[in-house]
């Protein structure tokens, strides 16, 4: 297995005397297999996107555990495992700087990966996702939602991921974005066996593109029958 989390919750406690606590997710029992897309499945406020931040690394659970691979992960993520799982937000522009051409915040993960940063070698990764280099001197302001996050995509790809934590990838796009993401993310899992943990409130979408389904309300998840 991949990951597995075991009871991993998260709590936050009310600045009000006397308020229970908010369980934000309460003991989420998730596995993930290799080259297998898991869903996530809940409505907005669920708790799904906890879970993922979770998991990535980006807060910290109040409980539980969560195994990579066998071994048990702290936080914060350090060294390869900040490399090998990753995570595409719902809200693409978070990945990027909103005053600078979209070419300066794609050099950072090639840097990273000590790959060939140039222009020319960014390009060939972007054009697969059908964006040209006009788009590389454009500011995240000056792009569409569905032109941005194929560019967050590309990026998260250079660092050659195991496991990405996809939050909502595609709610906040058009339909043909939608089915361009959705296309792309297929088939790098096919050449790659890349694992993905797909969190969405689309039951078809779901249904669609998972392997396996787990739901989640107000913090407490369930495996689903597929």
């Amino acid at each position: 297995m991949l990951l597995t989390t075991e009871k991993l919750s998260k709590a936050y406690k009310s600045r009000k005397k006397g308020e229970p606590v908010f369980w934000a997710a309460k003991e989420v029992c998730v596995e993930i297999p290799e080259g297998k897309t898991v869903g996530l499945l809940g409505p907005s406020g669920s708790g799904k996107s906890t879970v993922g931040q979770m998991i990535v690394g980006l807060i910290e659970a109040s409980s539980g555990e969560i195994f990579y691979k066998g071994e048990r992960l702290s936080y914060p993520l350090k060294g390869e495992l900040r490399k090998k799982i990753q995570i595409l937000f719902q809200h693409p522009e978070v990945s990027f700087n909103p005053m600078l051409p979209l070419i300066r915040s794609m050099v950072e993960p090639y840097k990273l990966m000590k790959k060939d940063s140039s222009e020319k070698a960014i390009l060939a990764d972007i054009e697969r996702f059908g964006l040209h280099r006009e788009h590389l001197y454009r500011t995240p302001l000056e792009l569409s939602g569905g032109e941005l996050q194929r560019a967050a995509l590309a990026r998260v790809l250079v660092l050659e991921p195991e496991l990405i934590v996809l939050d909502e990838p595609t709610s906040m796009l058009d339909v043909i974005s939608q089915a361009q993401i959705v296309h792309f993310l297929q088939e790098y899992q096919k050449e790659h066996e890349t694992a993905y943990l797909f969190i969405t409130h689309n039951k078809v979408l779901a249904k669609t593109v998972c392997d396996e389904i787990y739901e989640i309300r107000e913090g407490i998840c369930t495996k689903k029958e597929m």
